[in-house]
């Protein structure tokens, strides 16, 4: 028993290691791109590689589930194609008993992942930007998250409910003042425009509603609105470029960080109402569960890839990268699914995220179980 574990042991890390090299190195090709753009100003190429350097842990939070779910179907493919598999059972071993090895192997990888996915990636993350941020390479439209409250311009609280390149929709901004919100602008939609100054964004909001709040208290009628099809919205950057200081995204906290803004969302963004505080709360529940969700993967994806491998018996590689990429796909379709609602709170996407572990899970554990 401990020869078969020591020969598919170690078989599944060899594989592991050279399916993980090329996935990262497929995921690194933007990178290269943007290192290439980075020469062409002139920048040196110690900078460079330090702004790869600190693109790696976030990359690898993507790249080990996927080579994870490869190499067991790759694995299972070949041994099921071989004969060998048949032999083992033959020899009175089970499927569990085969799997031992790889499973434990994959719990080790999760707990890399949860430690990548609440440390390292997003503090490696936030140096990145500051990096860029430092080089003037930041675009000031990555400012505005899309699904978050962002406060980083002076007397102003900006929403976007979704960004496509310089296009945004469901936008809400704030003007604060020192007795709290003095002017509530809502548009359906909107443009981004930096302007002739590149310290100041503009946006070209249409399809408006201004709502003014009145200055008597004692007014029936506290607030009046106003509607309009244009209406631009200027956002001072010169304070945040002049300091060289950049708040965190919810992408740049580490997990503890994360659970904390959850637990203080109130006194963080003490102006919103009830229902934009449930917005901008649900936004970094989702971020939370997408971690972990990620770093359990590598579990479900062993639980799921060696029936798969063994139903494939396929010796090619070609079948079990097919395989393997279709089942990422989905996997990470319900992901962007979740991102694409954390504005709408009552659709609950933070368990839109759990969706596919649970089914790859009770999937795997059914189809594992009848192959016994």
């Amino acid at each position: 028993m401990r020869t078969i574990n020591r020969y598919i042991g170690s078989d599944f890390l060899a594989s592991f290691i050279m399916t993980l090299l090329v996935f990262t190195f497929v995921m690194t090709l933007s990178a290269v791109v943007k290192a290439i753009d980075l020469l062409a100003r002139g920048v040196s190429g110690a900078f460079i590689l330090k702004v790869f350097a600190y693109n790696i842990p976030f990359l690898l939070t993507f790249s080990i589930p996927i080579s994870v779910l490869t190499t067991v179907l790759l694995l299972f493919g070949r041994l099921s194609f071989d004969g060998e598999l048949t032999a083992m059972r033959a020899c009175g071993l089970t499927l569990w008993q085969i799997l031992a090895p790889i499973i434990l192997a994959s719990i080790g990888l999760t707990f890399l992942c949860l430690y990548l996915n609440s440390s390292v990636a997003p503090r490696s993350h936030f140096a990145r930007r500051q990096l860029l941020f430092s080089l003037g390479m930041e675009q000031p439209i990555n400012l505005l998250e899309e699904g978050r409250f962002v406060r980083d311009f002076p007397g102003l609280m900006v929403y976007v409910g979704k960004k496509s390149g310089h296009r945004v929709e469901d936008v809400v901004v704030y003007e604060l003042g020192e007795g709290g919100i003095e002017r509530n602008i809502r548009a359906r939609r909107g443009e981004i425009n930096i302007g002739e100054n590149k310290n100041v964004l503009i946006i070209d909001l249409f399809e408006v509603r201004i709502d003014q709040p009145r200055a008597k208290e004692n007014d029936p009628t506290r607030s009046q609105y106003i509607n309009a099809q244009h209406y631009p919205v200027r956002l001072d950057m010169s304070e945040i470029v002049g300091t060289r200081v950049l708040n965190k995204k919810t992408a740049d906290m580490t997990y503890p960080e994360l659970l904390n803004a959850i637990r203080r969302v109130r006194n963080l963004y003490p102006h919103l109402t009830p229902q934009e505080l449930g917005k901008q709360r649900m936004s970094m529940v989702v971020e939370a569960s997408k971690r972990l969700a990620l770093s359990l993967s590598c579990f479900a994806f062993v639980l799921l890839g060696a029936p798969l491998g063994m139903i494939s018996k396929r010796k090619e590689s070609s079948a079990g990268v097919g395989i393997s990429l279709l089942l990422v796909f989905f996997f990470y379709f319900f992901i962007i699914l979740a991102n694409s609602l954390v504005g709408r709170p009552d659709l609950r996407p933070d368990l839109i995220v759990w969706l596919p572990i649970v089914g790859a899970e009770m999937a795997g554990f059914w189809m594992v179980h009848r192959a016994n």
